[in-house]
């Protein structure tokens, strides 16, 4: 997770500084310095029942959600408004940056959220799936105390924003169903608007 929101923030800090809420590096900056209070408050798996480190777990994905949709909605009304400041790689690698970082922050979303959470899960208390993994229909090919993880909620962000539609794991709840829709719809706005703008010009 600690890894996930690293790459995001280098991410935010590649893109043309008209993509990114003013100063640059203030969200940026936010984001690296929740994480370090994170690690610190629980430098294991994530494992405490602490409601001021959810607090702040909280905190840091909303910033880099705000953040992101910031980005996206700036690059937009740049596209709209005709400007031409920006060639067509430099536009790819926007969306790309853009693209990657939706992933990573509706991954923490989901990782944060489902079963009661992190703490939970790896405490052997989870509340109620929000998500029907493969595993949880195929018990007999994983191991008895399989739970999932960060890489498992990463890997369901990446086929959702791909796909724009559930792949092999489905959401059960309707805050499940509702967040995968608005990440799909992000995705998709980046594909059409800004990666095709790009493809454009490049032609």
């Amino acid at each position: 997770m600690a890894a996930a929101v690293l790459v995001s923030v280098a991410m935010q800090l590649s893109l043309p500084d008209r993509h990114v809420l003013s100063p640059t590096v203030l969200f940026p900056s936010v984001e690296v310095l929740l994480l370090v209070v994170l690690v610190i408050g629980d430098p294991g798996r994530i494992d405490r029942r602490s409601p001021v480190l959810k607090r702040l777990t909280v905190a840091l994905v909303i910033v880099m959600t705000v953040d992101n949709l910031a980005g996206v909605a700036e690059l937009v009304r740049g596209i709209l408004d005709g400007s031409d400041r920006d060639n067509g790689p430099v536009l790819l690698a926007t969306g790309g940056a853009l693209w990657l970082t939706n992933v990573i922050a509706f991954s923490l979303w989901f990782w944060l959220l489902d079963r009661g959470g992190p703490a939970a899960r790896a405490m052997g208390t989870p509340r109620s799936a929000a998500f029907a993994f493969p595993e949880n229909a195929t018990p007999e090919l994983v191991a008895p105390d399989w739970w999932p993880q960060y890489p498992d909620y990463l890997y369901l962000a990446f086929t959702n924003s791909s796909a724009l539609s559930p792949t092999d794991t489905l959401p059960i709840t309707r805050w499940a169903k509702m967040t995968m829709l608005v990440q799909s719809s992000i995705s998709l706005v980046i594909a059409v608007m800004i990666i095709a703008r790009a493809v454009n010009i490049l032609n």
